[in-house]
């Protein structure tokens, strides 16, 4: 019954896209059937092979590896603040960013990551039928974040057509950002964190074919990354551990803003309804949780979790997830934890318009008017993933 489900849900994801494709008839069919193919293939070696276990398992020590170290910096700077066997979400989530990002800085210094990311975006160009901008968009993007990623690609910002940029953007809130993945894997089991980031990788391809499929000439198929100044290591380095400061600065703000802003929602809601606002959008969500595999006791609290993430930002909904007061199943655990990972949420429209116009004024004022509609297809991106791990746990 599941996999009639999951099959359902797959058809139902695509077909909400295919509606809202700006040109169906260039859909383009043979490359989002094997990328979809190759989801699987992933999903299921990463999920439900030794070789994947071991992958994870690896990837996961090396994070809690570098969580380690990354305390060492924060307990001399605040050690004594907390009792000893508690924790705060600041020190010990989001304050690790700061190292993890000052990794990426060296990393970027000595030329490994901008390798890296090329030539993994080239191959996949060779995949999924779209240029070499937009591969390698989406690599950057899961690597250096959804709004730096476009200081790399400034020399062609400007001259991206309308549909171009935007499959630019879906990619970027389709994705997160290395520096904040360990963050993620104190709330979440490393394998689904993982996970996502490759489903994701593939499934902000698959949407963005269907909603906005668009051809590239070889002309117009060049990749032109901009080169940063020179600077010296230490200045990359104090760059990149302010960068770092300012996200988990930034993070720590909005989810104070938006946890009391639920927190009176849900109050209000309550004493009129007899509902939180978080119950009713489970309501309004549980049909499409039910779609993506959860079973249909769960499918409410798993909506109202999925909601809140849209709603507010993922580390909103993945502290609900973690808190202990929902008791789910091991699958819909899997099915929503990896739906929580990607920047899909309204903050990141801000975030994202922001960046771009930053870098290109008239361009930051296209990716505002068509900000619903990113947001809408990197949604798409979190249930098609979803919906991909329900049918292979």
């Amino acid at each position: 019954m599941k996999y009639l489900i999951g099959i359902v849900g797959l058809i139902v994801v695509l077909g909400i896209a295919w509606l809202a494709s700006n040109d169906r008839r260039k859909v383009k069919v043979k490359p989002i059937i094997i990328m979809i193919v190759l989801q699987f293939i992933l999903g299921f070696i990463l999920l439900n092979t030794s070789v994947g276990n071991w992958l994870i398992g690896g990837i996961a020590d090396g994070f809690g590896k570098l969580l380690d170290y990354a305390a060492e910096g924060v307990n001399f700077v605040f050690g004594g603040i907390v009792n000893p066997g508690q924790m705060t979400f600041f020190l010990s989530v989001l304050l690790p960013i700061v190292f993890i990002s000052a990794l990426i800085g060296i990393l970027q210094h000595w030329r490994i990551l901008p390798f890296i990311i090329k030539y993994i975006g080239l191959a996949l160009s060779k995949v999924n039928g779209m240029g070499k901008l937009e591969s390698y968009n989406a690599v950057a993007s899961a690597i250096l974040g959804q709004s730096e990623v476009f200081i790399s690609v400034k020399k062609e910002l400007g001259l991206l057509p309308k549909h171009r940029l935007y499959t630019l953007c879906a990619s970027a809130m389709s994705t997160v950002s290395m520096s904040i993945v360990g963050s993620y894997m104190v709330l979440l089991k490393p394998e689904y964190v993982v996970t996502a980031l490759v489903l994701n990788l593939f499934g902000g391809f698959i949407i963005a074919s269907v909603i906005n499929p668009y051809e590239v000439t070889e002309q117009e198929d060049i990749l032109e990354v901009k080169e940063e100044a020179k600077q010296s290591f230490f200045e990359v380095l104090g760059e990149y551990i302010m960068d770092g400061f300012k996200v988990a600065v930034t993070v720590a703000a909005m989810l104070i803003g938006f946890v009391a802003i639920i927190a009176m929602i849900n109050a209000i809601f309550s004493g009129i309804f007899g509902l939180s606002f978080q119950e009713l959008l489970g309501y309004v969500f549980a049909p499409f949780a039910f779609l993506v595999g959860v079973p249909w006791d769960e499918a409410v609290k798993a909506g109202s979790i999925m909601a809140t993430k849209m709603v507010s930002n993922e580390f909103v909904a993945m502290n609900d997830l973690a808190s202990g007061n929902f008791h789910f199943s091991g699958r819909t655990t899997a099915i929503v934890s990896v739906f929580l990972v990607s920047f899909a949420n309204f903050s990141s429209i801000g975030i994202i318009a922001g960046a771009v116009k930053s870098l290109n004024d008239k361009q930051g004022v296209v990716v505002a008017r068509f900000g619903l509609k990113l947001l809408f297809g990197a949604t798409l991106v979190s249930f098609l993933t979803a919906t991909i791990v329900g049918l292979i746990y």
